[in-house]
């Protein structure tokens, strides 16, 4: 009989003993979750890597204010919301710095050209992306590219062109890739898509290079290097990687 009885205290004090841990870690949870509540409020909105935006227009975009909850700040919305409505960020990340600090990093779209629609014209980046509808003024600041056809542009979405055209925009945005990736975009000064078969970009402000539609356009970028390199600085001329090797006819001869 007696040992009946320690048996069921023993029990109860088992689950007292199980109830109280839980009781007590509940309480913990709460007091720290209370404590983040209290205690970690945005006072500084730190924005890094922005220049074609304020830092008053990403935050403004993010929707983030001072005396926000830290925690509670929604990082992956704060993303998409940045990007949706600002068309020049291209990546985001933002972080938590505590106490009080909420990191915004930016990394902007690279124009890479321009090209006139039925009634504007339309800037987009290396990745085909339509940053912006101008007029030819703001439009002369980016290189003219010409062969294609806008279909319904929208600002912040990808260029998409009239039936036929996809295998060129789809060279040009290889290329595009191409030159962004050894640094050359910054040379380049017009692309013409008209030809079926060769894209003609104009370059460095001395040639006029010719690349095959459809090529390896990191093996043409590496090429179009190398074949600068090996000319004068003051040769100017048609580069023509349409060929087995490249092939350089300089402007001079061809006006007679």
């Amino acid at each position: 009989m007696a040992a009946r009885r320690n048996k069921r205290k023993r029990r109860n004090r088992g689950r007292f003993g199980f109830l109280y841990k839980v009781l007590s870690a509940a309480v913990i949870v709460a007091a720290i979750v209370a404590g983040c509540a209290v205690f970690f409020r945005v006072e500084n909105i730190e924005v890094n890597g922005q220049s074609a935006y304020t830092a008053e227009q990403i935050i403004g975009a993010a929707e983030v204010e001072q005396g926000d909850n830290l925690f509670a700040v929604n990082k992956f919305k704060v993303m998409r919301q940045i990007i949706s409505r600002l068309p020049y960020v291209d990546e985001i990340s933002v972080s938590r710095r505590l106490p009080n600090t909420l990191v915004i990093n930016v990394v902007e779209c690279v124009p890479a050209a321009a090209i006139q629609g039925s009634d504007a014209w339309w800037i987009i980046d290396t990745k085909g992306k339509i940053l912006e509808r101008t007029d030819e003024t703001r439009a002369a600041e980016f290189p003219p590219l010409t062969g294609l056809t806008p279909d319904s542009p929208v600002v912040g979405s990808q260029l998409e062109v009239a039936e036929g055209e996809e295998n060129k925009l789809a060279s040009l945005e290889k290329l595009f890739a191409a030159l962004a990736a050894r640094g050359m975009t910054d040379q380049a000064e017009s692309f013409e898509l008209t030809a079926i078969n060769f894209i003609k970009m104009g370059y460095g402000g001395r040639f006029t290079v010719k690349i095959p539609m459809n090529t390896d356009f990191n093996q043409a970028a590496k090429i179009l290097e190398a074949a600068i390199a090996a000319l004068e600085e003051t040769d100017r001329g048609v580069i023509d990687l349409t060929l087995d090797e490249p092939h350089f006819i300089p402007y001079a001869s061809m006006l007679g």
